[in-house]
């Protein structure tokens, strides 16, 4: 008794993925927000690196995740915790900007930052990177 429209509905599945010219798997889907205009480029920054022989040095590249913009032992540094490299843990790193190196502009969530410079333990025995080269992706 439900064999047959069971059956029915399951031909005419099968019949609507035939291999017709220019027939694709997935119809393609709009993109919310997709406009005229053309698309944008990607972020990019410019990477820092260490000195070449510079001992105890690390780089990294990555995401700001969080920034902690004012330092409680108030000696005007800023500290980033990047998405990317693996001085703090794998996939983290704690870079540490001393006050002459602090951009006006602090990178906020998400953009790109690169910093290099020595690796040394921070006030909660994190390893984290002290900044002596720092980019940071303008907007």
């Amino acid at each position: 008794m439900w064999s047959r429209p069971i059956l029915v509905v399951a031909a005419l599945a099968v019949a609507g993925c035939g291999d017709h010219p220019g027939a694709s798997a997935e119809a393609p889907r709009p993109t919310p927000g997709a406009s005229a205009e053309a698309p944008r480029e990607r972020p990019t920054v410019r990477h820092a690196r260490c000195a070449a022989g510079a001992a105890n040095c690390a780089a990294v590249t990555g995401r700001v995740l969080y920034v902690e913009a004012v330092d409680p032992d108030g000696d005007g540094d800023a500290h980033y915790v990047l998405a990317g490299g693996r001085v703090t843990a794998p996939g983290l790193t704690v870079i540490d900007v001393e006050r002459e190196l602090r951009p006006r502009r602090l990178p906020r969530a998400g953009e790109l930052v690169s910093a290099a410079g020595p690796v040394f333990d921070g006030s909660h025995g994190q390893r984290q990177i002290q900044a002596t080269e720092l980019h940071y992706q303008r907007r």
